[in-house]
């Protein structure tokens, strides 16, 4: 897969993984748009094939389905605000918006997620104040992770244990 493709592919993926190419848009005339956005960014210039994918490679890493939907939240908002800056009365521009806003009403706020991750990130861990409050926190934290899941699908189908005596 070429570089010019990777949007054209990111793109394909979001829309297919939450079906919305069934409902509203055609696969091809999503191609052709997105064709006609890499005219207008000169996507075929030699410096696009130079180093790394911007998003693609980011996806492998994220395997779950509610993984991928935090992630792809963040890329489609990366697109929209990429879109806001082009111009909007061409139709392909257009169509493309409306479809990403679509979506991106459909995905969980990424955005709050990752600056969770990015605040965790950022504890200095070497605070005695910051140990003592995580030393309250940690059977409360470890209680979180061995617990077992809430889901109700998973409840209705496991069969009742009644006592036979």
């Amino acid at each position: 897969m070429t570089c010019q493709t990777y949007s054209l592919f990111v793109l394909s993926v979001i829309m297919i993984y939450f079906g919305r190419f069934g409902n509203s848009l055609i696969l091809a005339q999503l191609q052709n748009d997105i064709d006609q956005l890499k005219a207008d960014f000169n996507s075929s210039h030699s410096d696009v094939a130079d180093g790394r994918p911007v998003f693609t490679e980011k996806l492998v890493n994220w395997t779950e389905r509610n993984e991928k939907r935090i992630i792809l939240s963040q890329i489609v908002s990366m697109y929209l605000e990429m879109l806001e800056n082009t111009d909007k009365s061409k139709d392909h521009v257009r169509r493309i918006s409306e479809e990403l806003y679509t979506l991106k009403k459909s995905l969980p706020d990424g955005l709050k997620k990752m600056k969770d991750l990015m605040d965790l990130a950022k504890l200095q861990m070497s605070d005695l104040k910051i140990q003592r409050k995580a030393v309250n926190e940690l059977f409360s934290v470890l209680h979180k992770l061995v617990e077992p899941s809430s889901s109700p699908k998973r409840k209705r189908s496991q069969p009742q244990r009644r006592c036979k005596c």
